[in-house]
């Protein structure tokens, strides 16, 4: 019997998934646990392994393509089966839709009227062989039976629902002016709202005198509003190459701009001096190595955080219409630049490990990101956020808060520079490894003054570079 590949439910909150592509085609040889296909839901890009052994026989959801979670996207057949794929049943024609009961009314109508109106024909006597009438006679006839219908399509109008003959009556409204819409040209209910909905024209009494035309009114000038530029269509030709969003990119843009609708984004941005952090690092950075683990500025700076966060718990919290909720778990998101866009991972229970323990969670992390492994799990539950524009070069951002938290770090370049020193013997110029950090917060709950009083505390503690190793 063939098995089903179904869309997985990745987490709690995920209701559908996009196949972004399929890493195998009808007809390959699959393995179990093998690479199948990858996914992409609004929370992770993940590849999904192979359910069962044997042949992939259909692909039921083409790349692209969103589909609800548990729903069937493909087919393989084990060992020894037939790989033809079956031709799904046709779906059951849906039942054509009743008549409503006004329509249903005209029609028996009708039919009654054309009973009553057509000669009844006696089958028992032989038919006799009439002449054909002279031309003056067809001409008198049609022109009755022209009479007849003008007549009839008046009765069928008039004949029309009592609902309708009454609002008719209470407007004054001649149905028979009407052209109707119903069986015949009868005058439905819809018709005559209609009718009443258009604007008329109030008529005059006959003979009397036409009312005066006013001149007409200057028309104040109004202050014209200039019109948004339409954005510009592209065709695909020889200046310009066209791909569609990935369904990533599309989720980013979503959550980048939901973020700017929700919370009041302020910035403030501290100079920090990172020498003494420099110093650990460059002293552990290869004991750190022999055990298979990248020591880098970011373990330091998430500890420092934590310790900061304790002192200002506000920072750590989430908000709506008329509560703050705090959390007492310290899960920080670490923001990681792929080349098909931008994750978030969570590092949990971060106040739980040390730099060795932080540095170990963020290489692992890191490279499962770039591995398409990462599972729900380990982008969900987030507290506080940091981001590192400096690894390239860039000396300070001012990031989007990452709903629903209320604050995001984001850490510019470590670089060298002159700074003054201020000592009890006076000052000095030295050179230091300065950054530029900045704190984006909502200024719906946190204000300047609690913000500023954060990134002093977050200074304090990694200028004075007392870390445990």
């Amino acid at each position: 019997m063939a098995t089903d590949v179904v869309m997985p439910q990745m987490g709690e909150s995920i209701a559908e998934g996009t196949v972004s592509r399929w890493l195998k085609k009808p007809g390959d040889k699959v393995e179990r646990d093998e690479p199948l296909l990858e996914i992409s839901t609004d929370k992770v890009d993940a590849e999904i392994p192979s359910p069962a052994a044997g042949t992939l026989v259909e692909i039921l959801v083409q790349e692209g393509q969103t589909v609800p979670v548990n729903s069937v996207v493909a087919r393989i057949a084990g060992e020894g089966e037939s790989t033809a794929a079956g031709a799904p049943a046709p779906p059951p024609e849906p039942p054509k839709p009743a008549a409503p009961p006004e329509q249903q009314q005209a029609n028996d109508a009708m039919r009654q009227e054309v009973r009553q109106e057509a000669p009844a024909v006696d089958t028992q006597k032989p038919q006799t062989r009439v002449p054909p009438p002279p031309a003056a006679a067809v001409a008198a006839t049609e022109r009755n039976e022209e009479e007849n219908v003008a007549s009839l399509d008046e009765r069928r109008r008039t004949k029309s629902s009592p609902l309708v003959r009454k609002i008719a009556q209470e407007n004054n409204v001649d149905i028979s002016q009407l052209s109707g819409t119903g069986v015949s040209g009868r005058v439905t209910k819809s018709d005559i709202l209609d009718f009443l909905q258009q604007p008329r024209v109030a008529q005059q009494p006959a003979g009397a005198a036409p009312a005066p035309q006013r001149p007409p009114q200057p028309i104040a000038p109004q202050q014209r509003v200039p019109e948004r530029a339409a954005p510009p269509q592209f065709a695909p030709g020889e200046n310009v190459r066209i791909e569609p969003l990935s369904v990533m990119r599309k989720k980013i843009a979503q959550h980048m701009i939901a973020s700017k609708q929700t919370s009041a984004h302020v910035t403030t941005v501290f100079e920090f001096d990172f020498t003494n952090v420099d110093k650990l690092r460059r002293q552990y950075k290869e004991d750190y190595a022999l055990r298979g683990v990248k020591l880098t500025y970011m373990p330091f700076i998430i500890d420092a955080v934590i310790a900061s966060l304790r002192q200002f718990p506000i920072l750590n919290a989430s908000m709506d219409e008329n509560s703050i909720i705090y959390h007492r778990e310290l899960n920080i998101g670490i923001a990681v630049a792929l080349d098909w866009g931008l994750i978030v991972p969570v590092v949990k229970h971060a106040d739980e490990k040390n730099i060795l323990g932080l540095a170990r969670a963020l290489n692992d992390l890191g490279e499962r990101a770039r591995t398409k492994k990462l599972s729900p799990d380990d982008v969900q539950g987030g507290t506080f956020t940091i981001t590192n524009p400096g690894i390239y070069g860039g000396l300070f951002g001012t990031p989007i808060i990452n709903q629903p938290q209320v604050a995001i770090l984001g850490v510019g370049g470590v670089k060298k520079r002159p700074v003054v020193i201020e000592t009890d013997e006076g000052d000095f110029i030295a050179i230091r490894s300065m950054c530029i950090v900045s704190l984006t917060f909502d200024h719906r709950l946190i204000d300047g003054a609690v913000a500023d009083q954060f990134m002093a505390h977050l200074r304090e503690i990694i200028e004075a570079g007392n870390f445990t190793m």
